[in-house]
C-alpha cells in the first residue's frame, strides 16, 4: 500500500503490526512521562504507517481539532523519540483519516475568527468541552495547590472569590507566564464554591472555547441560548483572554457577557499572560473592564517553593523524593511549575526503567539534556548583554563604579536575574560586576524582587528578559 493514503483498517492494521516496535518503544516512553489520563486520550489511539526503511512516519488522526492539538503539544517530542529509537532522521506527518468538507460559499468574519485561533493556540482538551457541564478538574484544588511567596496574593484573592463571590475583587484578573498555577487557581476557585453552594451555576474554559461558541451560536442561530447559557453563570473562570486578540464579534459578545454577570453580582474570574494594559488588540473599554476588579501576578517560583512542590508531587506519584535531590533539581529548573514537572516525571520514569533509587546522580543523568542546554545558553556574560541592550547602556556600565539611576537600575536587574537563573553565588556576581561586595549583590536582589510584586511595568520587563534569555 502506498504511503500517504488514508488506510483502511485492515492495511493500518498490517502496517502497523509490521512496524510495532519502533511505535511501541515511542509510546512506551510517552506512557512513563505523561498523566495516565492524558496518555490514554491523546497518544494510546493514534493509528500509523512507517515506510520500510523506516525514513517517515504518517500519524492518521480521526478530526481537526485532535491533529491540531497533537500538533501543538505533542509533534516535536514525538519526531525526537522516533529519531533516538530508530537511529536515524525520521520524517514524521500528521494526516486526517477522511477529508473534511467545508461548507460552500464566502467565510464570514466569525469563520475567520475560528481559524485564526486555530492558528495562534490549540483548543482545550476535548472532555474540557464535551465533559461535566462545569467543565473543572476536580483534582485540582486549594488543597493540592503548593503556597509560596510567587503566589500567595492571588491565591488568598482567590480564596475571598471562592468564599465570597459576587463581592470584593470582582472580576479577579490573575497573570504571569505559562505554567506557573493560573489554571489550576481557577480551578480552585471553581471546586471551593461548588464544594460550598452545589446549586451554583460554574462554568470553566478556555478563551479559544468562548470564540468557538460564538461562532457556532451565529452559525445556527442560536444566540438566545448562547446567551442564557453564559448571562445565568454564578461564577465564570475563563483562561487565556490574550487570545481574543483581534476577534472583534468575540470581543463585542465577550463584553455583553461581562456586563450582564457583573449586573447580577455574579463573579467572573480571568487569566491572562500579561496584566491588562499589557493586553494587544483587545478593545479599551474591555481592558478597562478586566482591570476594574483585583489585578495579581502569580510569579516565578522560589526556591524553597519548588522544592516544596517538587516533594509534593512525587508523593502524590507514590514516591518519596530525598530533600537533597528536590534542592538539586529546584535549583536548575526554575522557570515555571510545568517545568518541574516534567523534570520530575523524567526522574520517575528513569529511576523506575533503571530499577535505581532516586538521588543527585539518578536526577542529573535523567536531566542531562536539560541542564546541558541550560549551561550553555545563561550565563553572567549574557544576561549582561542582554539586560544593557535592553536598556540601552553600554555593557561596560555593569561593571563601572557610576551610579546613575539610568545605570544603577539595569545593573541590579541584571544582579537579579544572575541571581535567579544562575548557579553562581552572591560573591561570584559580585566579583563579575566589578569586584562589587556579595552585600551589594544581596541587596540588588531584594530590592527588584520586592519591586516585581508591586510594579506591573517591572514585572512585564523582567518578564520579557527571562523570556529572551532562556530562548
Amino acid at each position: 500500500m502506498p504511503l500517504g493514503l488514508p488506510p483502511s483498517n485492515d492495511a493500518n492494521d498490517f502496517a502497523f503490526e509490521q512496524n510495532s516496535s519502533l511505535w511501541n518503544l515511542c509510546i512506551q516512553q510517552l506512557a512513563q512521562e505523561l498523566p495516565e489520563q492524558q496518555f490514554n486520550t491523546w497518544i494510546k489511539p493514534l493509528k500509523v504507517d512507517v515506510a520500510l526503511d523506516g525514513s517517515k512516519v504518517v500519524i492518521w488522526i480521526a478530526n481537526r481539532f485532535k491533529l491540531d492539538w497533537i500538533r501543538a503539544q505533542y509533534f516535536q517530542h514525538l519526531s525526537a523519540l522516533l529519531e533516538k529509537f530508530n537511529g536515524q532522521p525520521i520524517k514524521l506527518e500528521l494526516a486526517l483519516l477522511a477529508k473534511e468538507h467545508p461548507q460552500p460559499g464566502f467565510k464570514s468574519n466569525l469563520i475567520q475568527e475560528l481559524e485564526s485561533s486555530l492558528e495562534s493556540g490549540p483548543l482545550p482538551d476535548e472532555d474540557q468541552v464535551h465533559g461535566h457541564k462545569s467543565r473543572l478538574n476536580t483534582a485540582l484544588t486549594f488543597e493540592t495547590l503548593v503556597e509560596g511567596t510567587a503566589n500567595r496574593m492571588a491565591r488568598a484573592a482567590a480564596m475571598h472569590v471562592a468564599s465570597i463571590p459576587g463581592q470584593l475583587y470582582n472580576p479577579l484578573f490573575i497573570y504571569g507566564g505559562v505554567g506557573l498555577g493560573k489554571t489550576h487557581l481557577m480551578h480552585a476557585v471553581g471546586n471551593k464554591l461548588l464544594a460550598d453552594q452545589p446549586d451554583a451555576k460554574v462554568l470553566y474554559i478556555h478563551a479559544e472555547q468562548f470564540v468557538s461558541d460564538v461562532v457556532k451560536a451565529y452559525q445556527r442561530k442560536t444566540f438566545d441560548e448562547f446567551k442564557h447559557h453564559y448571562h445565568s453563570l454564578d461564577l465564570l473562570l475563563i483562561d487565556d483572554v490574550q487570545f481574543f486578540a483581534n476577534k472583534d464579534r468575540t470581543q463585542e459578545e465577550f463584553f455583553n457577557a461581562f456586563e450582564a454577570l457583573l449586573a447580577k453580582k455574579s463573579h467572573i474570574v480571568m487569566t491572562s499572560d500579561t496584566y491588562p494594559k499589557g493586553l494587544t488588540d483587545i478593545h479599551e473599554r474591555l481592558v478597562s473592564r478586566f482591570d476594574s476588579g483585583l489585578t495579581v501576578a502569580i510569579e516565578p517560583p522560589e526556591l524553597e517553593m519548588r522544592v516544596a512542590i517538587l516533594i509534593s508531587k512525587a508523593r502524590a506519584e507514590g514516591t518519596e523524593m530525598p530533600e537533597e535531590v528536590a534542592f538539586f533539581v529546584a535549583k536548575n529548573v526554575r522557570s515555571n511549575v510545568r517545568e518541574l514537572e516534567g523534570a520530575l516525571r523524567k526522574i520517575l520514569a528513569y529511576s523506575r526503567f533503571n530499577q535505581k533509587e532516586i538521588n543527585i546522580q539518578l536526577a542529573r543523568d535523567a536531566l542531562r539534556d536539560l541542564l546541558s542546554i541550560q549551561n550553555r545558553q545563561i550565563s553572567v556574560e549574557n544576561i549582561q548583554k542582554t539586560v544593557a541592550d535592553y536598556y540601552k547602556i553600554k555593557v561596560a556600565d555593569m561593571y563601572s563604579k557610576k551610579r546613575p539611576a539610568s545605570i544603577a537600575k539595569p545593573r541590579q536587574i541584571a544582579m537579579y536575574l544572575a541571581k535567579e537563573l544562575t548557579q553562581k553565588s552572591l560573591p561570584e556576581i559580585g566579583e563579575l560586576f566589578g569586584g562589587r561586595d556579595h552585600t551589594t549583590v544581596l541587596h540588588a536582589v531584594r530590592k527588584i524582587s520586592a519591586e516585581r510584586q508591586q510594579l506591573n511595568e517591572l514585572n512585564q520587563q523582567l518578564h520579557v528578559l527571562e523570556q529572551t534569555l532562556k530562548g
